[in-house]
């Protein structure tokens, strides 16, 4: 068990359960705050995106394999990602 522990003795998977618990509290702050517009619309997306990768790579295992099984959530993740942010873009 020691060889999964960094040097703070914390695990690499709380690590990344903190910075996605940190992530949702910014997601969650810009929209208590009543951010608008194109660059906090943007921000918001990435995060989401961030978060969907970290998920796949930690919890769901896909940072260990290699090939074909690597790639379905990223595309899953970034084509609707990419639509979202560009219909932002051409409605600003």
């Amino acid at each position: 068990m020691n060889d999964y522990k960094s040097r703070f003795g914390i695990r690499p998977c709380t690590w990344v359960y903190l910075i996605l618990m940190l992530l949702t509290l910014v997601t969650y702050l810009v929209g208590k705050a009543g951010l608008s517009g194109l660059t906090i619309a943007l921000l918001v997306l990435f995060l989401a995106l961030v978060k969907g990768q970290l998920v796949g790579y930690f919890f769901m295992g896909l940072g260990r394999i290699r090939g074909l099984w690597h790639w379905p959530v990223f595309v899953w993740l970034f084509i609707p990602g990419a639509l979202i942010g560009t219909a932002f873009y051409l409605s600003a």
